[in-house]
This record gives C-alpha cells, structure tokens and sequence, in this order.
C-alpha cells in the first residue's frame, strides 16, 4: 500500500505557487484496509475516505470506462492492482498527472513537467474526450495560468467533443460551478476566449457568444466590438478583486445588444430592456444563484442611466435609488456601482478617465438618507405618505447638489 500527492498540488508546487488543497491517491489498498486504519468512506461513485487526523481526501487509484453521456456517465473501477500510471493517464492533462510520493520524488509518466516549462495545456489521452466537463476546466486553467496555451491537437480535440453534442450533456449547476470559478481566476476573458475558440461558448452561453462581432459607435466605444468590450469589462472586474455577483453583472450588462438588427447597427436603443430579458433566461437556464441574478438585472437595466448621472433631475436620481433597493442594501448598491464602474472603464483609453457618476450617486443616496422618513409620514395623509417621501429625499439631493455649486 502506497501513498501518493496528486494532481494540483504538484502542478502549483513545481510552479512555486502555494499549495491550498492535497489530494492523495493510494495504490494497493482495498476499501476495507482503509475502513481498518481508521480512515471514513465519503464517496458515492468510487471509493474516496477521509483520513482521521487531517481530514483530507484519499482515493483508491482507480480507472475508468465511458458507459454514457454527459461527465457522470462512467464505469469506475478500483481495486488493488490497479497502478498509479494507470490512475494518472484517466486525469485530464498533463501538468494534473503528476505524482508525488513520500520522500518528495516525481512520478511524471505523461510529459507534465516539460509542458509546466514550455507553457502548454495538453491531454493526457484519448480519454480526455469522455468527459465534456475538462472543456470547462482547460478553459478556467487558461483564465488562470495566463501565460498557458491550448495544445493544438487538445484543441482539436475539445472541437470534436463539442461537434459530438457532449456539451449538451453538461447539467447547469455544473457548467455554472466551472463559469463562475473562472470568472473569479486572474484574466476571465481567456477561459470566454478559449471556450469561443472551440465552439463550447456558443452552446452554453450564447448570449455572450453572438455579442462578438456586434459593432458599437467608436466615439462611445473605441474598440467598436460589442464581445471584445464585455472581455474587458470582466478583466477589469477581476483587476480590481470584485466580487462574483460584480463579475457576473459586468459579464452580462451589454447582452440585450446581440438582439439588436444588423440593420440598426451600431446603434443599440432600448438594448437595456433586452439585456434584462436576457440575464433572466441566463440566470434560469444555468441556476445561477439569486445574489448574482439580482444584481446583474439591475446593472443591466440601469447602467446607461448610471453614465448620466450628472445630468439627471433630483427625482430621477432617487427613482434610480428606490429602484436598485439602495436605501435598504446600501452594501449591494455599492457593488451596482462597481459594476457600472467596470462598464465605463471597459474601454481603451478610459482605464484612468474621471468616474465621478459612483460618488455622485453615494454623495446623493447619503443627502436622501439623511430625510426622516417617520417625520414625513406623520405629515401627510396615509395615501400620500410615499409621494411625500419621495418628495422630501428629491429636495434633500436638490439642496446637496446646490451646496456643490
């Protein structure tokens, strides 16, 4: 009975990154040696325990066989014979398929460390193409190690498992546990770059897919395509360590503009209520969590009001305020903000332009806060206490703006 380090925390160790998780593969044991030593069986699938002490994962070294569609449709077999080369090649790509034994020895049977050092993403196998979710995984790894490229034979290879129809096997909650880690990564646009370039996006998100290609008006938008102005946003959300729900706002604001006709290129009027339509259905078809949901609806309806914000009327400002829930989650309008934030600075040349419109609407949600609410209320009739509300936070931001001048 053997014990191995396995997988990432190799690959990070080799790259001098710091190790957060170790998993551990052990070669020679059967389920019941390992109940015998103490250790707790976890998995459901195929035998995984939980050592007593640390409570980290051991696996049985295991093999597996294509028995259906979709990343759960696997045959797995795990018995004593089974070897660590035989364990390692079922893993997606070669930087994962390394080994570590105990005294600090490497164990590389597929070629990992010279694909480390030359910066390549490749599979380890054929087997590679069993499982639709390593798409997703190649895609999130290129957002991280960003100075990685795709092997041109992985490549292909992710296009065939994508022409097969396998993608549509992928269930939401799955496909969003791989998107939204990848939007949390270094450089998110790459893992959206990598999935466009083997056909993957534009199954799974093909709202965000037929935004490249959409022209805006380059005195608004330099860079003109609509999918190369979401990809900065995202970099620029990932630059400044915004949160998922921020990150996710800032990858969906603009999709209303792949409904717009062609013929009313570069023009994109009305594309805000589009938008909205648009992340609903994203939301719903991918599961997306309800913080994230929320807030990307309202960025998507609101960020071009946002832009104007210092030619709005007193009243409109706190119409905006009502609506984006400021007054009562002030910490979520403040990621409203950040996201319309990384929308303007979504563009070359505007990364250190003046934002003023984030502490304009602050500076306003404060003077309208400062209204007492009860005091109005006890004022006016019972039908009018909300107008009267709202007419006293208008003439508050009226009177700041005033002190500004």
């Amino acid at each position: 009975m053997k014990t191995y380090v396995v997988g990432g925390a190799v690959r990070d160790q080799l790259l001098g990154l710091p190790v957060q998780d170790r998993d551990y593969v052990v070669v020679g044991a059967t389920p019941d040696e390992m109940v015998a030593q103490g250790f707790t069986p976890v998995g459901r699938d195929f035998p995984v325990f939980l050592h007593p002490q640390t409570h980290e994962e051991y696996a049985l070294a295991r093999t597996e066989r294509k028995s259906g569609h979709g990343y759960k449709g696997f045959t797995v077999y795990a018995a004593p014979e089974v070897t660590l080369e035989e364990d390692l090649r079922r893993r997606d790509l070669t930087i994962n398929a390394m080994a570590m034994d105990q005294s600090g020895q490497i164990i590389d049977p597929y070629g990992g460390q010279s694909d480390l050092q030359a910066r390549i993403f490749r599979h380890v196998s054929e087997a590679f193409a069993e499982d639709p979710v390593r798409i997703l995984r190649v895609a999130r790894f290129a957002a991280r190690f960003t100075d990685f490229s795709v092997a041109p034979e992985t490549l292909a290879l992710m296009r065939k498992i994508v022409a097969a129809g396998e993608v549509e096997a992928l269930v939401p909650e799955r496909v969003w546990q791989e998107l939204s880690r990848g939007l949390m990564e270094k450089q998110p646009s790459r893992m959206f770059r990598a999935l466009r370039e083997c056909g993957a996006l534009a199954r799974l998100l093909p709202e965000v897919d037929c935004l490249f290609g959409v022209p805006q008006p380059p005195e608004h938008h330099p860079e003109v395509d609509t999918g190369a102005h979401v990809m900065l946003v995202i970099d620029w959300a990932a630059r400044q360590n915004f949160s998922l729900p921020v990150r996710f706002a800032a990858l969906t604001h603009d999709l209303g503009k792949g409904a717009t006709p062609p013929e009313l290129w570069p023009r994109h009027l009305g594309h805000e209520a589009k938008s909205v339509e648009r992340v609903r259905a994203v939301s719903e078809r991918m599961r997306v969590p309800a913080d994230c949901r929320d807030l990307a609806i309202a960025v998507a309806r609101e960020h071009g009001i946002v832009h104007r914000a210092l030619e709005l009327r007193p009243g409109t400002v706190v119409e905006l305020l009502e609506r984006v829930d400021a007054f009562r989650r002030p910490e979520r309008f403040d990621e409203f903000l950040q996201a319309c934030e990384c929308d303007f600075r979504g563009r070359p040349g505007y990364e250190t332009r003046p934002f003023p419109a984030a502490d304009h609407f602050k500076q306003a949600l404060r003077a309208a806060k400062g209204v007492d609410a009860g005091a109005v209320a006890k004022r006016v009739e019972p039908a009018r206490i909300r107008e009267a509300v709202f007419q006293a936070r208008a003439e508050a931001v009226a009177a700041w703006r005033q002190g500004l001048g």
